[in-house]
């Protein structure tokens, strides 16, 4: 039943997201930018467990992540205003991200 509510509630935001887009674009930017995700699943790890050994983790292993995402959001906007199609763009944006998160991964090992 916790499975199901956490699928509603995700669910709920991520298309309240998109509704809010087509009028509003900087609010549902605002809200898509909110560390959300981030924040229902410490919540969740928090209530299912009670470990703040593991927040604590999750916490400060989501901060290290957000590093190399946010290089899907400099080469989106960059390639849709080159002109490229938009699921195109996608794919590239996300293959740019996945090399970031490479490399970002070969940085972390060499520094421990």
């Amino acid at each position: 039943m916790q499975f199901f509510i956490k699928i509603v509630i995700s669910a709920l935001i991520i298309a309240s997201v998109s509704e809010i887009a087509k009028r509003f674009t900087l609010l549902a930017a605002v809200i898509a930018a909110l560390p959300l995700t981030s924040m229902m699943g410490l919540i969740w790890l928090y209530y299912e467990t009670k470990d703040m050994e593991k927040v604590i983790g999750l916490s400060s292993g989501i901060l290290w992540a957000v590093i190399p995402s946010l290089v899907f959001y400099i080469a989106l906007p960059f390639l849709l205003k080159s002109g490229m199609k938009f699921s195109l763009a996608m794919i590239l944006s996300t293959l740019v991200m996945l090399v970031g998160y490479g490399i970002f991964g070969l940085i972390i090992n060499k520094v421990g």
